[in-house]
């Protein structure tokens, strides 16, 4: 994890930069600013900073202190347990879709697990994959690639998002060579 909070450190810095302000003045400017939902902050700090969208949802987790890590440190928790807390309820039932990516994913070699406040980041030099439960009943498997992918489940997203594409997920079944071949090109694209 120090590696990833590296880069948030370094995201932040550059985050200053682009404002003008440090990180306890947009702190202060957020907790001004009237909103109270993630994406309400997140969508407000890209109009008034003019961030994009992985800045300003950056910003945002940091402000807060809103990001599975930082809910796991200030709860005494460690990374399992946001994993246990992503997974519990009504969304246990897509832990196995969960395993399944996972177990794939760890023979590509070395890459860091960010579990979120709802979801896990997996990146290398940069993300190339979050993945989590969407709903109760739909996991999403979001990658970064730059490049087209041609599979009928893999959805192209709007441009300025944390993803490229999007594969929604309803069973472990549905993870097939295929789209672990996918996964792997996302892997490869991010760097060592």
């Amino acid at each position: 994890m120090a590696d990833l909070d590296k880069a948030v450190a370094t995201q932040i810095a550059n985050i200053e930069k682009k404002t003008g302000r440090t990180l306890e003045q947009l702190r202060k400017a957020i907790a001004a600013c009237g909103r109270s939902k993630h994406g309400e902050i997140r969508s407000w700090a890209m109009e008034t900073f003019g961030l994009g969208h992985g800045d300003a949802n950056t910003l945002t987790h940091v402000a807060l202190r809103s990001d599975g890590a930082s809910a796991a440190k200030a709860k005494g928790a460690d990374a399992a347990d946001v994993l246990a807390e992503i997974y519990s309820g009504k969304k246990a039932h897509q832990r196995p879709i969960h395993e399944k990516l996972m177990a794939a994913i760890a023979g590509f070699g070395e890459f860091e697990i960010a579990p979120k406040k709802g979801y896990v980041s997996l990146r290398r030099k940069k993300q190339f994959a979050m993945l989590g439960p969407k709903t109760n009943d739909r996991f999403e498997l979001g990658l970064n690639l730059k490049e087209e992918v041609k599979d009928a489940r893999v959805k192209a997203l709007p441009p300025g998002g944390m993803c490229q594409y999007v594969v929604p997920l309803t069973s472990a079944d549905e993870v097939d060579a295929k789209l672990i071949a996918i996964v792997r090109r996302a892997y490869e694209a991010a760097g060592a």
